[in-house]
């Protein structure tokens, strides 16, 4: 996870939501009251977000402790500590929401994604994500598949070629998109293309496609088109496929399986913030 860019997220969210001041933590503390607060798991799950607390925290105030108990991609369980984090009460108060919120939409995501991966229990097939992510979030929701076992499909529009249904309608053919991008990439880009037949299929091996996508095919289906692709070529399926029905595609031979659902359709794990310590107390 690129730490640049988790700090000038992280600065956002925070003015997103403290704006020009924490009104009812700033009537209450004095600017030097300190505190420490426990973040505690009330699920089960994958835990991830250990740079987002620590660098979430820091960010607002260096001078703050934290103290993490737990490692991305570790089990956790229901009562289990995950993390302190002592120092003035305002800032400790500013910052847990914003935390709260991403570590647990992350850990939902590498739980949901752990989930998937033993389901399907495959030695062959890599279970992966897609760009159906939350408009801001992607670098954390994909890292977070990552800490669930799975794997990365391509990050955005810049990073590989992926010629799907409406490029081939506009271009006119499979052959001619592939043409098209060809004459104009570089050696190094690699060419995906979505099939969802088995005329499609034998156009897109004989194109020189690097990747071969079927799109909304059955486990059965895939058995049949994949023994028209050369071994050198990658296999993706996708579409259709939920974690229900993932095991059917076990033994299809396909080398990934694409999934939206792992960052669209999660349930954020459950955790909490408790007050752990407060000078008060003394």
């Amino acid at each position: 996870m690129n730490s640049l860019k988790l700090r000038s997220q992280l600065e956002k969210f925070f003015i997103e939501d403290i704006g020009e001041q924490d009104i009812t933590t700033d009537l209450i503390f004095s600017d030097q009251t300190t505190g420490k607060i426990v973040f505690l798991s009330k699920d089960e799950g994958i835990f991830c977000g250990e740079e987002v607390i620590k660098t979430g925290f820091l960010l607002l105030n260096n001078e703050l402790t934290v103290e993490l108990f737990v490692k991305d991609g570790q089990a956790i369980e229901k009562g289990q500590e995950l993390a302190h984090v002592s120092g003035k009460i305002a800032d400790l108060l500013k910052g847990e929401r914003v935390v709260l919120n991403l570590i647990q939409r992350m850990s939902g995501i590498a739980t949901l994604t752990q989930k998937t991966v033993h389901t399907l229990d495959s030695g062959h097939t890599r279970v992966c994500d897609t760009r159906k992510t939350t408009p801001g979030l992607r670098m954390l929701e994909k890292y977070a598949v990552r800490c669930g076992g799975g794997f990365n499909h391509r990050f955005g529009l810049y990073d590989a070629v992926m010629i799907k249904d409406n490029h081939i309608s506009f271009a006119g053919s499979i052959t001619k998109a592939v043409e098209a991008v060809r004459n104009k990439a570089g050696h190094m880009v690699k060419v995906e293309v979505e099939v969802e037949t088995e005329a499609q299929v034998i156009e897109a091996v004989e194109a020189g496609a690097d990747v071969i996508m079927f799109d909304n095919r059955t486990p059965e289906e895939i058995i049949e088109f994949i023994k028209l692709v050369p071994a050198g070529i990658i296999t993706e399926a996708s579409g259709g496929i939920q974690l229900s029905n993932i095991a059917d595609y076990r033994d299809t031979g396909v080398d990934y399986i694409s999934l939206g659902y792992l960052t669209h359709s999660y349930k954020a794990l459950d955790i909490s913030v408790k007050v752990l310590w407060n000078e008060g107390d003394e």
